[in-house]
């Protein structure tokens, strides 16, 4: 009877660890059938001009010249260049620069001229992509094109299938008026295509076009995109197939993103335009900066909860709750708190990435993200090289800051987290986080003979002058009896 009831008890913890193991083998095939499938970045490529497309601090003051814009104002805006933290090697279209000065400002580029833009700055990016990877052209399933303010017809996806004669049932999309964010937007729309169908190759090429968007006219507030964006592109091949993995760089891990086009200020801050001559061009609006300011913040904390440790989401729960605490004492006791348990914690994004990329926007533009998010000078110099080296990029910062990140240091060490974050009109803030599949140490043509050195004296240079420039309108304002001013560049 012993031996008839031990084995009964053992036959049953048989069945029931047989029954647990199918149990869980079935949960397991089941949520690999309803999970989405990973999508991987295999490659990209950015453009690098020829030297005859250099553009220097000069030749913005001949543009505005030949345009007829005031000395004042000529004077102004190579400042504000060169306070943005551009370099004296950065890129136009030559022949979209001789126009501009052949014809004294007096007559735009064409489209026929834009076109041949588009095409000297993507399809080597194109085919570059291509000859690296080994990937040939009938097994792209996606076409994805974004230029903001150049969309012609036949449409830009179609002139890359055109080029590179892809199938003719891949599935093409052209993005238009999306602004400098607009990269991690095609991103976005390229991981959720390829997700819909697993096993398949996706190709982004993105572009913000100089000579279609230059514009000619005398308007403040749409002069200083001549001063700040340059040419370039981007080109960029996902995968959805699962043997791409170990080959590719990084997995799409996270995209978050964040659009206030429901707010009339957030939505008409950045804004195209004719003047009051007629001309066309790109408006900024004052607005803007705490636009931005405010967009970024709900995308930031929409991408904290995701990437985060514990350790940090720990410190900002805590903070919330001693503030509500406070909120709730009496005033007298709540002043009795430290200032600092007042104010909101800022957690300290450094322990969440190894590197960012941060959109071009400007040098304040990097400055505050630095600051504002505890990420230190080392965390945002590929920010700050791109911007030096190539200008305002658009929609293709983000790719130049990749490809700077993966040129020095070593590049990316295998599981690092790199955050993309991109703002433009709309208004809008989009944030992509990758991860490395693998060392990443990709030395890019584009990044050729960079000097991180001369970039960081220019730098400290405008540090100097910034901090000369507040302390002589301090004085001034000190003696004319007025306020302290809050500073400015």
């Amino acid at each position: 009877m012993a031996a008839d009831s031990a084995q009964a008890r053992h036959t049953a913890t048989l069945f029931v660890l047989a029954l647990c193991f199918a149990t869980a083998l079935l949960l397991r095939l089941f949520l690999l059938a309803h999970a989405r499938p990973a999508v991987y970045i295999v490659e990209f490529s950015v453009f690098k001009a020829d030297p005859s497309w250099r553009f220097s601090q000069d030749d913005v003051r001949r543009c505005a010249a030949a345009a007829g814009v005031e000395p004042e104002d000529v004077s102004l805006l190579c400042k504000l260049a060169r306070r943005s933290g551009l370099g004296d090697a950065t890129a136009v279209p030559p022949d979209s620069l001789k126009l501009v000065l052949d014809n004294l400002g007096q007559r735009k580029p064409g489209t026929e001229m834009a076109r041949r833009e588009f095409e000297a700055t993507c399809f080597p990016c194109v085919e570059e992509l291509l000859a690296k990877t080994g990937v040939t052209a009938g097994q792209i399933g996606f076409v994805i094109t974004n230029s903001s303010l150049f969309n012609p017809t036949p449409s830009l996806s179609a002139a890359v299938i055109n080029r590179f004669k892809l199938r003719d049932d891949v599935i093409n999309y052209a993005l238009g008026g999306m602004g400098c964010s607009a990269g991690v937007v095609a991103l976005d729309l390229a991981r959720q295509m390829l997700q819909l169908r697993p096993g398949s190759y996706a190709l982004i090429v993105s572009h913000e076009n100089i000579t279609n968007n230059y514009y000619t006219g005398r308007d403040k507030s749409m002069l200083l995109p001549n001063a700040l964006f340059r040419s370039n592109s981007a080109a960029v091949l996902l995968s959805s197939r699962p043997a791409d993995k170990r080959k590719s760089k990084y997995t799409v891990r996270h995209i978050v993103r964040t659009i206030m086009a429901a707010d009339d200020e957030a939505y008409g801050c950045v804004w195209q335009t004719e003047d009051p001559e007629h001309i066309q061009g790109v408006r900024l609006r004052k607005e803007l900066i705490s636009v931005a300011g405010r967009c970024v913040t709900r995308n930031v904390g929409r991408v904290a909860p995701l990437v985060l440790p514990v350790s940090e989401l720990g410190k900002c729960a805590a903070g919330a709750l001693v503030r509500a605490v406070l909120s709730a004492a009496p005033a007298r006791l709540a002043s009795l708190a430290p200032e600092r348990w007042q104010r909101p914690y800022a957690p300290d994004f450094s322990k969440a990435f190894d590197a960012v990329c941060i959109h071009t926007g400007g040098r304040g533009v990097i400055d505050s993200m630095e600051q504002s998010l505890g990420l230190g000078r080392g965390m945002v110099e590929a920010s700050r090289a791109a911007l030096f080296r190539f200008g305002n990029t658009s929609s293709c910062s983000v790719w130049y800051e990749l490809a700077y990140l993966e040129s020095f240091n070593g590049g990316l060490r295998r599981g690092a987290k790199v955050w993309q974050v991109a703002f433009g009109s709309g208004f809008k803030c989009n944030s992509a986080v990758l991860v490395a599949n693998r060392r990443v140490a990709d030395a890019h043509a584009a990044w050729d003979a960079f000097d991180r050195s001369k970039m960081y004296a220019q730098l400290d240079e405008i540090d100097r002058e910034v901090a000369a420039s507040r302390a002589r309108r301090a004085a001034e304002r000190a003696a004319a009896g007025e306020a302290p001013d809050a500073g400015g560049p």
